[in-house]
């Protein structure tokens, strides 16, 4: 049944918003899209990328390297790059849920 899901999920294109509250940050974006329809997360290389992708934009929306400026604007910026990692996570683990959601009420229609 997980095989089901995620290959159902590999089917589904859309894509993730990394986004936090960035007003304190000026080297950060206010959000990111994580393009994640041509991945397959069934596979270690799918998962493995998609890792570098939210790395990627956890980055770009918390800021990097801040520790130049400031030990403090260091450890706000890793916070907020484990939050958005953690609500990336959610978002993926709840779409997933809608695709094998889906993807079992179109199977139990088709028999």
């Amino acid at each position: 049944m997980m095989k089901i899901g995620i290959l159902a999920l590999a089917s589904v294109a859309f894509a993730t918003t990394a986004s936090a509250a960035t007003s304190e940050n000026p080297f950060a974006r206010e959000k990111a899209v994580i393009q994640i329809q041509d991945l397959d997360l069934a596979t270690t290389e799918g998962q493995r990328r998609l890792a570098i992708r939210m790395d990627q934009s956890a980055r770009a929306v918390c800021g990097q390297d801040m520790a130049g400026v400031h030990l403090a604007a260091e450890r706000k910026s890793q916070d907020c790059q484990a939050a958005v990692k953690s609500d990336i996570r959610r978002q993926i683990e709840s779409r997933m849920a809608a695709a094998s959601t889906a993807s079992a009420r179109q199977f139990a229609l088709a028999q």
